[in-house]
């Protein structure tokens, strides 16, 4: 089957960053702003990640952000649910700071130009734990507009997560498309390259900010930089 479309992970993938680095950042950030309404800087983070992890589980019967607000809300009680202004506005304001804990990478965008000029379809199927506001925000610093995607997750728009091979048959259902006529391109051997596969797409490993938290044998999967992902690409058509 014709390959016709091509999904780009974000994180560490268009946007140059280390993962660990950045999560330190976005929670300090964070914690300064909701400390004054009475959140301990620990517990947050712990109701965070436990939001998170509820989103990773998601099922589809509802949205990611149904899921961290139930969950979040089960640790805070409805101050959670009353305080989510004070979160809006944190990603709205606060959060740009976070840009700081991310590089910038020129040749993401001159790929990502190319690929469209060579009548690829393009969408961003970066793991979707995050509301609109920070994604697009984030987004922006890769160098890029949302527009320049047909399509790209949120946490208010879908109800899954990577490494679910559902979250990448429901972006080709969305998209129209079959699993096999998708090429996912992504830096996390797992996220990326493992959940897309069991989905039925095509990958293709950017090595550049490269995640492979179980050691897995990267030789299997078609590898490089932007310009070998052209290549590659270039080679399907």
């Amino acid at each position: 089957m014709k390959l016709t479309t091509i999904l780009f992970d974000l994180d560490g993938t268009l946007l140059p960053m280390d993962n660990d680095e950045f999560t330190k950042g976005y929670f300090k950030l964070l914690v300064k702003k909701l400390a004054p309404y009475g959140y301990e800087p620990q517990k947050l983070i712990d109701g965070i990640w436990s939001g998170t992890a509820a989103m990773v589980k998601n099922d589809g019967t509802k949205t990611n952000e149904q899921a961290f607000w139930e969950k979040f809300s089960e640790m805070f009680g409805e101050k959670a649910l009353a305080d989510k202004p004070q979160f809006d506005e944190f990603y709205e304001n606060e959060f740009q700071n976070a840009k700081t804990f991310c590089g910038y990478n020129p040749k993401a965008a001159i790929a990502v130009h190319t690929l469209k000029e060579m009548d690829f379809r393009i969408a961003l199927a970066t793991n979707p734990i995050f509301p609109s506001t920070a994604t697009e925000s984030r987004i922006r610093w890769a160098g890029f507009e949302p527009n320049d995607f047909e399509l790209y997750t949120t946490y208010e728009n879908i109800g899954y997560c990577k490494p679910n091979p559902d979250y990448y048959r429901e972006i080709a259902k969305r998209l129209g498309v079959d699993t096999e006529q998708c090429l996912m391109v992504g830096n996390d051997v797992t996220e990326d390259m493992e959940a897309a596969q069991k989905a039925g797409m095509s990958v293709f490993l950017l090595t550049d900010c490269l995640i492979n938290k179980e050691r897995k044998d990267i030789s299997v999967y078609p590898r490089g930089s932007f310009e070998q992902l052209i290549d590659f690409a270039n080679k399907l058509l």
